[in-house]
C-alpha cells in the first residue's frame, strides 16, 4: 500500500522538477491549482498520469482524467491513494 506522506512528496517533487521550475516557479502549495497558475497545461497533464502510472503502478482511466482529479498535489494525491486500494 502506498504511504501518503510519501506519495505526496514523490507528486509534489515531480510537478516542481518537470512544470514549475521550467516556469521560474521554486516552490508551490499542495492546494494551488496547477492548470489555473499555468504550471501545467494539457500536454503535462499526459505525461502527469504516465509518471503516476508509471510510479505508482496504478492505471488511470480516460474518465479519470479530469480537472477536479488533477487540478493539485492534494488532488493527484487523493487520486493515486484510491486507486492504489483497488
Amino acid at each position: 500500500m502506498i504511504q501518503t506522506t510519501e506519495a505526496k512528496d514523490q507528486i509534489r517533487q515531480y510537478v516542481l522538477d518537470e512544470f514549475a521550475k521550467t516556469k521560474g516557479i521554486n516552490q508551490i502549495t499542495d492546494q494551488e491549482i496547477l492548470t489555473k497558475n499555468g504550471i501545467m497545461d494539457s500536454m503535462g497533464i499526459f505525461r502527469l498520469v504516465a509518471f503516476l502510472e508509471d510510479t505508482f503502478k496504478i492505471r488511470v482511466g480516460d474518465e479519470e482524467i479530469t480537472h477536479d482529479n488533477l487540478e493539485s498535489v492534494d488532488a493527484i494525491e487523493r487520486l493515486v491513494i484510491a486507486k492504489s486500494k483497488k
